[in-house]
């Protein structure tokens, strides 16, 4: 029987669901987030991470790629560059269908999957199902010319809409904020929207280096601790495009010596740990609250110096558990909040 987002998830044979956490307050940006982030053990495996470091490469069926005009994704696979827009596109990922939205390709959208709640117009669409259980006779009865698939989606099944004939190409999550523009520009190239995709990546990199001036000579790096709205301490580890963020926004993740993306932190480690600063990702005011009140009441917690001093901050779920654009908004806001002195406010 299913239990909603109260569930338990545990490796499996077939590579549906990994890891061992119990997430009964989780909302599903934030497991969708979680799921993606740790990478099945059957999930899509990237060219180095395959035995040999090689993946030979899938041209789309009936489609004969010149030489010159393919694009390669990142299962090493080559797609044809598009002669033409695509003007039915499935995407398989919430980061996905924001970007594909911010390259204003919204209309050309034909199905997305049920956690792509952004922008609103997203929600309107129809539904393809999740990151790991996509129905694939929903992507094909949707007709699309171009599928794109994202790292959290089964291999297996991506495998099987490409079998049906649908041009899909596969792109990574990355680890750095760096990574972002280069996705977009993928992005642009493989929806014929490059000179948009050009714009939008030249705007996110003049924003990220005016937070790197801001920042330039910050004689202090607080500690931050980064707690994910939920049961446990649900934290971001070294591997995570979140410990980029706290970086870039002249922080110091205390949790990034853990070579994980996503880890369960002890309260005694964040006692010894001492951070300055807790940011808590959360959907709403109430659920931040929520998670800010849990923490202060747990033992030993209030004399944590963020505790103490009061800065336990709220980050907006939806916008950090994402890898497309409004991860910027997102380092605007911790820059701000971790060097106030820097950005005109209080120091």
């Amino acid at each position: 029987m299913r239990r909603g987002w109260e569930m338990c998830l545990q490796p499996t044979r077939d590579g549906s669901a990994v890891g061992d956490m119990s997430l009964r307050h989780a909302s599903p940006v934030l497991l969708g987030l979680l799921l993606t982030a740790l990478a099945f053990s059957q999930e899509i495996i990237l060219p180095q991470e395959k035995a040999g470091g090689h993946v030979p490469p899938a041209h789309v069926p009936g489609v004969a790629p010149k030489a010159g005009q393919v694009i390669t994704d990142d299962l090493g696979r080559s797609f044809p560059r598009p002669a033409r827009p695509p003007e039915r596109i499935v995407s398989m990922a919430p980061n996905i269908t924001e970007i594909l939205f911010a390259l204003g390709l919204g209309g050309r959208v034909a199905g997305v999957t049920r956690f792509c709640d952004f922008p609103l117009e997203a929600q309107r669409l129809p539904r393809i199902g999740g990151l790991v259980d996509p129905n694939v006779e929903i992507v094909r009865s949707l007709d699309p010319d171009l599928v794109v698939a994202f790292r959290g989606n089964p291999l297996r099944l991506v495998d099987r809409i490409r079998k049906l004939g649908l041009p899909v190409f596969v792109l990574d999550i990355g680890r750095s904020l760096d990574d972002l523009a280069p996705l977009i520009t993928k992005i642009g190239r493989v929806t014929a929207a490059e000179p948009r995709a050009e714009e939008l990546s030249a705007g996110l990199r003049s924003r990220l280096a005016a937070v790197d001036a801001a920042l330039a000579g910050a004689a202090r790096r607080p500690k931050v601790f980064v707690l994910l709205y939920g049961q446990g301490l649900w934290t971001c580890g070294g591997e995570s495009y979140v410990n980029d963020l706290i970086g870039r926004a002249g922080g110091t993740n205390v949790a990034s010596a853990l070579p994980k993306k996503w880890a369960l932190y002890k309260r005694e480690r964040i006692i010894r740990d001492d951070p300055d600063v807790v940011f808590i990702l959360a959907r709403s005011a109430a659920d931040f609250a929520a998670g800010r009140d849990r923490l202060a009441a747990m033992p030993g917690i209030g004399a944590v110096s963020a505790v103490r001093t009061g800065r336990i901050y709220e980050i907006d779920e939806n916008a950090a558990s994402r890898f497309g654009p409004r991860l910027v908004d997102v380092l605007d806001r911790m820059a701000e909040l971790l060097h106030p002195d820097r950005f005109g406010g209080r120091p």
